[in-house]
């Protein structure tokens, strides 16, 4: 089923009885294949539906009064990163495809008539959005007091994290499909400085960025720089 990925990571934090899940099923429509850099919804938008990622990344972003865009968030497959939209309505920033991407939608009608009468999924969805805004304040702590090696161990940490919960980080491998000109966006760095850290995790064997994938040389670096207690496969990021 499409929504496996999401459901994967719903009962990571929340017990969802079947006939939840089913009913979180039945409103999926149907697939859409959005190439990379296509906006799945912008800034100012009526939001009417929510979008599940089946597949590749997307990140959340917005752009200052000086034409600065400031990434806030990467999302993978699993993700629903828009499912504030449901209560406020209007998106206030943009939602972007970093990779090419497959996405189910849920219209808001179906969620909010489905949600009524399942109280365990509206907690488990509910809590989903608790943990997302977890990760923003933990995403702002990197930013406002972290070096540049800092934030881009935190960033790397969290991503693998993130993805090893979803069964997609391999000897300690995993795709992340992002330009140096959208980490700096997202680490609040020029490219140049970017460029510099990234090297100098390479000359000192932490890790290595190529072809659009990771690699993780030394994984107590990353914990260190990054400010992790662990970076175990089974943590629960809630």
């Amino acid at each position: 089923m499409p929504i496996e990925m999401m459901i994967r990571k719903l009962r990571l934090h929340s017990e969802l009885p079947d006939e939840d899940v089913a009913a979180l099923r039945s409103i999926v429509s149907p697939v859409k294949i959005l190439p990379e850099d296509s906006a799945i919804v912008r800034e100012g938008d009526l939001s009417t539906q929510c979008c599940v990622i089946l597949s590749g990344f997307a990140y959340r972003s917005k752009v200052a009064e000086n034409g600065k865009r400031q990434i806030l968030s990467f999302h993978i497959a699993g993700d629903m990163p828009d499912l504030q939209g449901l209560p406020l309505k209007r998106m206030d920033h943009d939602l972007t495809t970093l990779s090419e991407a497959r996405l189910g939608f849920i219209n808001h009608d179906a969620l909010e008539r489905v949600l009524e009468s399942r109280p365990a999924l509206a907690r488990a969805l509910w809590r989903e959005t608790l943990v997302d805004a977890m990760l923003f304040r933990q995403w702002i702590v990197n930013l406002g007091t972290r070096s540049a090696s800092g934030r881009m161990a935190y960033l790397i940490g969290e991503l693998r994290q993130r993805l090893a919960a979803m069964g997609l980080v391999a000897n300690e491998q995993f795709d992340f499909p992002i330009t140096q000109s959208k980490l700096a966006d997202a680490l609040g760095l020029s490219v140049v400085h970017v460029n510099r850290v990234l090297q100098a995790f390479r000359t000192e064997g932490i890790l290595d960025l190529k072809r659009r994938v990771v690699t993780l040389k030394d994984i107590e670096k990353i914990v260190e720089l990054g400010g992790f207690d662990s970076l175990e496969d089974d943590t629960d990021p809630a």
